[in-house]
């Protein structure tokens, strides 16, 4: 099996920048880190994380992009600066695997959509959830058909942020929806598509005096019901209460936790309750998945779509809604 020459552009500060270069490194068997490039100061900004890429290369960005032999580059700068080098890549006919959800301008968004379809290269980006082991094997029972109907999807990614992150949160149009959020909005299309009406309710808590959207929700209107995503920045005990909840036809599913933090390292757990039975007092059947980590999976299947070994079954047309879809849940038109 060949290796794929990769290199990373930028590091991002709360997102998952150092656990996916980490991931590429550990899967040497099928990536060969060529370098990496720091092009917003964030040696100076995140010196604790650039001194994780200790022992690579350090590039500028035009020396990635002109290199033929990389072929893939992962983009993980801040948020608002992802589309602006995912771009770059894009007309340097990169492979790309972005952090999500993309810059906050559409119209830079569809310019790298449509980049990507003329250069026919693979566009994936980071929402970690696409590789949570149970939501993907609830996504095909879904898809399927198994779960008859589905009347609604609530979903909520709510968190206790310190001061600092939730000041970090006015860099973005909607706060924490579009930094959080987005990974929700995900969810609710691929299960139910997309909605007639959105109706939102964004807000800030004020807490600790921070002026910033930190509390996100949005109802999504279809003709056999509505669906719900939350998001808040100012919960305590908000990640054990992540959830996604689906109202089906044959049963309830709840996700929830999303993930329990498993040692050692970046590796999770995921609880998830079934219920089918009529009854009043109905416990439902709960599971616990094994043991995995959300980056492995998602960079190896990157891997696997550069070289051509399966398709990525999210296509350039769904990330473009779904990019849309977040900006409205923004409350941006």
């Amino acid at each position: 099996m060949r290796k794929i020459k990769i290199a990373q552009i930028g590091l991002n500060q709360y997102s998952h920048s150092t656990e996916i270069f980490q991931s590429v490194a550990k899967q040497s068997d099928i990536f060969e880190i060529v370098g990496y490039a720091l092009p917003e100061n964030e040696e100076k900004r995140l010196p604790s994380k650039a001194a994780q890429l200790s022992g690579y290369k350090q590039m500028t960005v035009e020396e990635i992009l002109s290199l033929p032999e990389i072929e893939a580059v992962t983009i993980e700068t801040d948020e608002i600066y992802l589309t602006k080098y995912a771009l770059m890549a894009a007309k340097a006919g990169k492979h790309i695997h972005m952090e999500k959800p993309g810059g906050v301008s559409l119209s830079d968004f569809e310019e790298l959509i449509n980049t990507m379809k003329e250069s026919g290269k693979v566009f994936h980006t980071g929402y970690m959830y696409r590789y949570n082991p149970n939501v993907m094997e609830i996504m095909k029972r879904v898809k399927s058909g198994e779960l008859g109907e589905i009347y609604s999807v609530e979903a909520q990614m709510n968190s206790p942020h310190p001061k600092d992150q939730r000041r970090f949160l006015g860099n973005f149009p909607g706060g924490i929806m579009f930094f959080l959020g987005c990974h929700l909005v995900d969810l609710v299309l691929q299960i139910k598509g997309t909605p007639q009406k959105i109706t939102t309710f964004n807000k800030s808590t004020g807490k600790d005096g921070v002026d910033v959207t930190d509390f996100g929700m949005a109802v999504f209107e279809y003709e056999n019901g509505a669906s719900f995503i939350k998001s808040n920045s100012s919960e305590i005990g908000g990640f054990i209460r992540r959830q996604l909840v689906i109202n089906a036809e044959k049963g309830t599913i709840e996700v929830k936790p999303f993930e329990i933090n498993a040692a050692p390292g970046a590796m999770q757990v995921t609880d998830q309750v079934e219920y089918r039975d009529m009854g009043w007092n109905v416990k439902g059947d709960k599971t616990t998945s094994e043991i995995y980590n959300r980056y492995d999976l998602m960079m190896n299947s990157f891997a696997k779509m550069v070289r051509g070994e399966i398709e990525n079954p999210y296509t350039l047309d769904y990330e473009l809604q779904l990019f849309k879809t977040v900006l409205k849940c923004c409350e941006v038109n």
